[in-house]
């Protein structure tokens, strides 16, 4: 007899978290390590955040706030979107979670009912099908390729979508493959969507400020206005602040899902915690400047990656235009052997492969819904990624290629 709900066969552990325990286990007994599998700024939070957070405390703000976010934190969310996305949204329009992954949750215990279908872009962030399964709902996933760097066109979207489809998923920039739509991309996308008001739109734009080679982000309501009471948009200040144990994450998007995803929370977590609300208020409302330094050191890492790997016959990758990762082909492999004589026949062979090895830890494509490929976050600094493709490179060279 099991006590296990029926629903969780389907579920697994996130598979970075995985990867990066198995890295943890093995540095713990005494190996070399670097772990390339957790997407998380190596950069310390900044000094104005932190003594906001430490003022909150001494002034007694350490008590229950509203399930769905403090007053201050829902003005500098709006404030937020007005300074840097052109758009409007008052406060019951916003909410405030325990992280973005949080936040996207309850939009989903919200509105997904028992087969309702969520369409998810290929490769896509780890968390999506599974929360889209724990709901009773069906991810319902387009595949996308290289040739057209991960983007998802509107004849894809349009034969998809069926009288079941509940949400689209976007992630822009995307983990893993930093793919950023311009507005004509988006204006694109919505004009199918526009065809189908049963489909709600959920853009994830947690890595907004995380943009190389001069790209202007444009976020999916800024591009498609029409579609404004059909989006919700999901923020955050994990990435850009260098807040992820801060657990804040945030979404705007109709009052009455906004209302109704704060009657989950209530049920569930209740409040974010108040101190790391008032430190997201003064992220929000303070200095930027430091966004805009970390943004050009991950772009340096970018550059530092990119030219790594294309040094690397074996391996190929699409340069990413956002986000920090890296989502490295290694089709080339397929077919081939590794020193001990096996026969490679997925990616997830070669990640354990280079975790062993190489002393590398990485994330196969076939978590992100997309093989022959391994993710590795570029989020640390440049000397620990010129040693890790270093180490990749040396490992990749004992592989014994299929005749083609």
């Amino acid at each position: 007899m099991s006590f296990i709900a029926e629903r969780m066969q389907k579920i697994k552990i996130s598979p970075t978290i995985a990867v990066s325990q198995a890295a943890a286990a093995l540095r713990a007994s005494g190996e070399d390590v670097i772990d390339l599998g957790l997407g998380e700024p190596d950069f310390e939070t900044p000094a104005h955040i932190i003594e906001a957070a430490h003022q909150a405390a001494l002034a007694g703000k350490t008590r229950y706030t509203a399930p769905g976010g403090t007053a201050e934190l829902k003005a500098a969310i709006s404030l937020k979107f007005k300074r840097e996305n052109n758009l409007n949204y008052d406060a019951n329009e916003i909410c405030v979670g325990n992280g973005a992954k949080q936040v996207i949750f309850n939009a989903l215990m919200a509105t997904v009912e028992q087969g309702d279908e969520v369409i998810i872009i290929a490769p896509y962030f780890v968390s999506y099908p599974d929360m889209v399964l724990m709901m009773g709902g069906r991810p319902k996933v387009i595949t996308t390729e290289t040739d057209n760097k991960f983007k998802l066109t509107p004849a894809m979207l349009e034969a998809e979508i069926t009288s079941q489809t509940r949400w689209l998923f976007l992630n822009i920039p995307s983990n893993p493959a930093g793919t950023i739509y311009n507005r004509e991309e988006l204006a694109a996308l919505g004009a199918v969507l526009e065809k189908h008001p049963h489909v709600l739109i959920l853009s994830d734009e947690i890595y907004e400020h995380i943009i190389f080679d001069n790209i202007a982000f444009v976020s999916f309501v800024e591009a498609c206005p029409s579609l404004r009471d059909h989006t919700l948009v999901i923020n955050g200040v994990s990435k850009a602040y260098a807040m992820t144990g801060w657990r804040i994450g945030y979404a705007a998007g109709p009052a009455w899902l906004i209302k109704t995803m704060s009657t989950v929370q209530s049920q569930s977590t209740s409040n974010a915690s108040s101190i790391s609300q008032a430190a997201a208020v003064s992220a929000l409302t303070g200095p930027q400047a430091l966004v805009k330094i970390f943004s050009e050191a991950f772009e340096q890492r970018r550059n530092l990656v990119v030219d790594g790997i294309a040094s690397i016959e074996q391996l190929t990758m699409v340069k990413p235009e956002g986000a920090f990762y890296a989502f490295i082909n290694c089709e080339a492999l397929m077919g081939g052997h590794l020193p001990d004589g096996s026969l490679i026949t997925n990616d997830a062979q070669i990640s354990t492969y280079l975790l062993k090895q190489a002393k590398v830890a990485t994330v196969p494509g076939v978590a992100y819904g997309k093989s022959p490929f391994f993710r590795i976050s570029t989020a640390t600094s440049e000397s620990i990624l010129s040693e890790a493709i270093t180490r990749i490179d040396t490992e990749v060279q004992q592989i014994t290629l299929a005749k083609r």
